[in-house]
């Protein structure tokens, strides 16, 4: 494959939007992680969400 006099500018450019998904994926999977661990600390202190509806007895 011959991509010519700009074969570095072209590797630099899909390597560098390869790492920013990379950190986009790993910043949205840590993210997630401490929304989950916020909301279930949440729900053992007795806080429900909106949505979630109390069975009556």
């Amino acid at each position: 494959m011959n991509l010519g006099a700009h074969a570095g500018f072209i590797v630099a450019a899909y390597a560098a939007a390869a790492a920013m998904v990379g950190v986009l994926i790993l910043w949205v999977a840590l993210d997630y992680r401490a929304q989950r661990r916020s909301l279930d600390e949440l729900e053992q202190r007795g806080i429900t969400r909106r949505s979630q509806t109390k069975e009556t007895p």
